[in-house]
Order: structure tokens, then C-alpha cells, then sequence
């Protein structure tokens, strides 16, 4: 068990990406050849490790890998990242894969194969109150019982949640889709929503209380743009940073790592960002 303390602690998928590029998404039933493979370290919760700890927050990892091949790749990966992984279990089952087809737009298809995951508990794992918890929808349930400080729900995919959930979040972030699949969103105390090209927004109790415009980019890959928004979001909030100027700090970030075809790439520190942000806001 780590006994470091982290600017985010991040509780969720590992996965192994293997990714196929082509010039268009299949339909049902069709198949496209002349496509490129490629395999990297991806799942979101790696993802959000990995982009918290290459903007410059501590990062540690709760997850599971299988005892294989690809498991310690991903171990490798995020501790390049300069994620903690003390706390990733090594199950016998095997690392989660995800397949997905990138089209000629970024954009993608994605067939979960979770492994490991489905078997990832929270046994021997503690958290500090002084710690930002980041979730998505796999253990959250046992995560936000434990931890008793800031609690941060990625709800992805879609589905209806406890209402003694949303209670417990301090911060819900969604995209477009989501939002509007949950209706429950509308009651929570502060959800930011992501809405591709048109930038992003936050909602206190269904009000919307401050908004960002996106960045104009070349899309590569959209896989782990919004991993990437969300760690750069919990970041520029923990540290005091308004919520536009958040919301613009995270559009920035996302948007770096949409032309990027790496579901973890590498990106400046947040400081950058916080800079080059608040030029912007000036110049408009």
C-alpha cells in the first residue's frame, strides 16, 4: 500500500489498447481492410493517472492487472508517466483489453474485454481525507464510502446513479450524452459537462454557472481526450482556479491530447496551461 500523499488519487480501468486505424467505421456486418494496427497502454482510469502525473499533480493508481505480459506493460507505462502503483493489484485473471477502430475523423468504436477489472477491490486500500478521489463507474460505490475528502465521479458509461451518490460527489463530469442520459445530474451540486467542439460548461443544481469555448485542433485520436480533461479539470480546480478559467485550462489539455494519437500522451504541466489559458481569456 502506498503512504504517499497525492494531489489525485485515481480508482479505475487498466486496459491495453489494441487500436485499429482506418479510413471510415464499419457498419454491421461490413468489413474494411487496409486498416493500421497498434497496441498501447490506454483503460480511463490509466488514462486520468497518467495525464494528472505528466501535468505535474502526484498520481497514484488503484487498479488490476493480470499476472501477464500485458500486465506489467501496463504497470511500466503508468510508472513512466511517474504514476504510484503500489496499489494495483497483479490478479490472476487477464489485463483488461479494449478494441477500437479510430476512424480518418478520430472519430471511434470501442468493445471493452475488462479482465482484470471486474475482479479489482478496494481491500487493504486507504484513503486520506487530504486526498482528491477520481472515479469512474466500476468500484465507486466502495470508494466513495471509504474516502471521506474530495470525491470526483467520471460518470461514464451512462447510467442511472444512487442518489446517496451524487450526494456524496463534490464534482460529476460527463459528456453531451451522458448529461442528458441522466436526469439525476440536474440535482447535484456541481457537474461539468463537455460538449466536443462547443467547448464545455458547469452546472451548479442544473444551473449553469460559467462556460468555456473548445480548441480549434486537428483530431488524431479522441480515445483519451476526455481522461485528459478530466485530470487537468481536478487539478486547476484543487488548485483555486475559477471555474471558467478551469473549464478553458481542461478544453486546452483535452485538446492537446486530440491531436495526439496516444490515449496517454504526454502534456505540458498544468502550469502551462493555467498561463496560456488566462492569455487567451485576455485577448478575448
Amino acid at each position: 500500500m502506498s503512504t504517499r500523499v497525492h494531489a489525485v488519487t485515481v480508482v479505475g480501468s487498466i486496459n491495453l489498447d489494441l487500436i485499429a486505424t482506418a479510413d471510415r467505421l464499419p457498419t454491421a456486418g461490413e468489413t474494411i481492410g487496409g486498416a493500421a494496427l497498434s497496441q498501447q497502454p490506454g483503460g480511463k482510469g490509466a488514462n486520468q493517472a497518467a495525464a494528472a502525473a505528466r501535468l505535474g499533480g502526484s498520481a497514484r493508481m488503484v487498479g488490476a492487472v493480470g499476472n501477464d505480459v500485458n500486465g506489467q506493460r501496463m504497470l511500466d507505462a503508468l510508472a513512466g508517466a511517474g504514476v504510484d502503483t503500489a496499489d494495483v493489484a497483479v490478479l490472476p485473471e487477464p489485463t483488461g483489453t479494449a478494441l477500437i477502430v479510430v476512424d480518418g475523423d478520430g472519430e471511434n468504436q470501442i468493445v471493452v474485454c475488462p479482465g482484470a477489472n471486474s475482479h479489482l477491490t478496494l481491500d487493504g486500500v486507504e484513503f486520506g481525507p487530504e486526498e482528491t478521489v477520481l472515479c469512474q463507474l466500476e468500484v465507486v460505490l466502495e470508494a466513495a464510502r471509504r474516502h471521506a475528502g474530495y470525491f470526483v465521479l467520471n460518470a461514464a458509461p451512462a447510467m442511472d446513479l444512487p442518489a446517496q451518490l451524487l450526494e456524496r460527489c463534490d464534482l460529476v463530469i460527463v459528456n453531451e450524452s451522458e448529461y442528458a442520459l441522466i436526469p439525476a445530474l440536474a440535482e447535484a451540486k456541481l457537474v461539468a459537462v463537455t460538449y466536443g467542439g462547443d467547448g464545455s460548461a458547469m452546472f451548479e443544481h442544473g444551473r449553469k454557472v460559467a462556460e468555456a469555448p473548445s480548441v480549434a485542433v486537428s483530431v488524431a485520436n479522441t480515445v483519451g481526450a476526455g481522461d485528459a480533461f478530466c485530470a487537468a479539470l481536478v487539478l486547476a480546480l484543487r488548485q483555486g482556479v475559477d471555474y471558467a478559467h478551469a473549464l478553458a485550462v481542461a478544453n486546452a489539455v483535452g485538446g492537446d491530447a486530440v491531436g495526439n494519437p496516444s490515449s496517454q500522451p504526454d502534456l505540458a504541466q498544468l502550469g502551462y496551461y493555467v498561463e496560456r489559458t488566462a492569455v487567451a481569456e485576455g485577448a478575448r
